[in-house]
C-alpha cells in the first residue's frame, strides 16, 4: 500500500491535534513530512518523534534552540521562522493541513499550492487577505483546496453533485458565542476570561475570543464568496446556539440541504483527509431524538458590528480583506493583552479600515504577497497609534 506524504502547519493547536488524533489512528497509512507549530516546542517535539515526522518548524526563532534539545538524537531536522515555515511546505506532499492562526499561513499555503499539494484549508485568513490569488494559484498548478472550517466544510458537502448556478443563498450558522444575549453595556465591561468560556465549541484561545466578538464569523462571511464564488448577497448568517447545524443550502427550487453534526472538528478534517471518500471517524453521532429543537434566531450587528464590517470589505475588494483581518488580529492582540475594552476591538477596526479606504482606495490595489504583507503591516500598526498603546 502506498503511504501518503501529509504535513500538518498548526500542529500544536485544536485543529492540529485533531488532525493528529485521526492520523495516528491510521498511522500505517501516512508519511508525516513536516509538523510546525508556536511557543509550544515541547508538544511539537513530542508529535514530531510519535509520528517520525522529517522536519519540525517553530515559527518563533527563540524557540529553535529548546526544539533541537528536544529532538536531539532523534534525526528529525529542527527549523525556525517563516522562511523555514515556506521551505517545509516546499517539501513533496500529497496533502498538507494549513492550520496556522492568522496571516502568517498565507505564504506556506500558497508554496504548498505551487508544488502540487492539495491544502486542506483551515486558515481562513488566507480566503480573507488573499482569496483571488489562493484560488487562482491552485486552478494554475491542478490543485485542490479543501475547506476544513466546519461550516465551508458543511456547504463543501452539501453541494456534492449539484450545480453552483442552482445556489440561491448560503447560510452558515454561528454559536453566538458566551455573549449573545448581552447588551451592549455589557459587552464593554466583558473581560478575557469571560470571553474565553465558549458553549459549544472547544478552541485555542484566539479563535474562541474572535467567536466572542463575531469577527470569526465575519471572516467566514468573506470566505464563503472567496471559496465558492457567490456574491455577498447570497451569503446570510443564522445564530443558532446547539452548533447542530454546520451549515445550509438553499436552491432555486426553494429547497435547503442542511449538514448537521456533534460540534466535533474532526468531522470536517476528515472529510478533507480522505476526500473524495467518505470513511469511519471516532466522532459521537448526533441523537436528534435526544435533541428535540433547532433553536435559530436573526444575528444582531448592532451589538457585533464585525459582520457589517464583513460585507463593507466585501463590497471594497482588493486589499481591504488584508486591512480587515490584520486589524481584527492587532485589536485582538491587544484585548488578550487587557490593552483595550472587548468592544474597542470592533471600533479600532472600523477606523483603520476607513483611515486606509481613502485617498487611493483598498478596492483597487493589486493582491499579491507583497502588497499583502504591506497593507497587514500599515493595518497594524494603525491600530496600535489609534489605541494609544505601545
Amino acid at each position: 500500500m502506498t503511504m501518503r506524504r501529509v504535513s500538518i502547519f498548526g500542529s500544536t493547536g485544536s485543529i492540529g491535534q485533531s488532525t493528529i488524533d485521526l492520523i495516528r489512528r491510521d498511522a500505517q497509512s501516512y508519511d508525516v513530512v513536516a509538523l510546525t507549530g508556536g511557543a509550544n516546542v515541547d508538544l511539537l517535539a513530542h508529535d514530531a518523534r510519535a509520528l517520525c515526522a522529517e522536519v519540525a518548524v517553530t515559527c518563533y526563532e527563540d524557540r529553535l534552540p529548546a526544539l533541537r534539545d528536544a529532538l536531539a538524537g532523534t534525526g528529525i531536522e529542527a527549523a525556525a521562522g517563516e522562511a523555514a515555515l515556506v521551505e517545509a511546505a516546499a517539501r513533496p506532499a500529497d496533502w498538507i493541513m494549513s492550520a496556522i492562526v492568522g496571516a502568517a499561513g498565507l505564504a506556506p499555503g500558497m508554496t504548498a499550492l505551487a508544488q502540487g499539494t492539495t491544502l486542506a484549508l483551515a486558515n481562513k485568513e488566507s480566503l480573507v487577505t488573499a482569496g483571488p490569488l489562493l484560488m487562482e494559484t491552485a486552478k494554475a498548478h491542478g490543485t485542490k483546496v479543501l475547506p476544513v472550517d466546519s461550516e465551508h466544510s458543511a456547504v463543501f458537502q452539501a453541494l456534492v453533485g449539484e450545480d453552483i448556478q442552482s445556489v440561491e443563498r448560503i447560510i452558515i450558522t454561528a454559536s453566538g458565542g458566551p455573549f449573545r444575549d448581552w447588551s451592549h453595556a455589557q459587552l464593554e465591561q466583558a473581560t478575557l476570561s469571560q470571553a474565553l468560556k465558549h458553549p459549544s465549541w472547544d478552541m485555542g484561545q484566539r479563535i474562541t475570543i474572535d467567536s466572542a466578538s463575531m469577527f470569526n464569523k465575519a471572516l467566514e462571511i468573506i470566505e464563503t464568496k472567496e471559496f465558492f464564488g457567490v456574491v455577498p448577497a447570497q451569503i446570510e448568517v443564522l445564530v443558532h446556539p446547539g452548533s447542530t447545524v454546520h451549515a445550509l443550502v438553499g436552491f432555486c427550487d426553494g429547497a435547503l440541504m442542511a449538514h448537521l453534526g456533534v460540534p466535533d472538528m474532526r468531522h470536517a478534517i476528515g472529510y478533507a483527509l480522505h476526500h473524495p471518500d467518505r470513511r469511519m471517524l471516532p466522532v459521537a453521532r448526533l441523537d436528534l431524538a435526544a435533541l428535540g429543537t433547532l433553536h435559530f434566531e436573526a444575528p444582531d450587528e448592532r451589538r457585533f458590528p464585525a459582520l457589517r464590517l464583513a460585507r463593507e470589505v466585501m463590497e471594497t475588494g482588493g486589499l481591504a480583506g488584508a486591512v480587515f483581518n490584520a486589524a481584527k488580529e492587532a485589536a485582538l492582540d491587544l484585548f488578550i493583552a487587557e490593552k483595550i475594552a472587548f468592544t474597542d476591538m470592533a471600533i479600532l477596526v472600523e477606523r483603520v479600515l476607513a483611515e486606509m479606504s481613502s485617498g487611493v482606495g483598498l478596492g483597487k490595489g493589486s493582491i499579491t504577497l507583497d502588497t499583502v504583507r504591506e497593507s497587514d503591516s500599515e493595518a497594524r500598526a494603525r491600530v496600535f497609534e489609534a489605541s494609544g498603546t505601545n
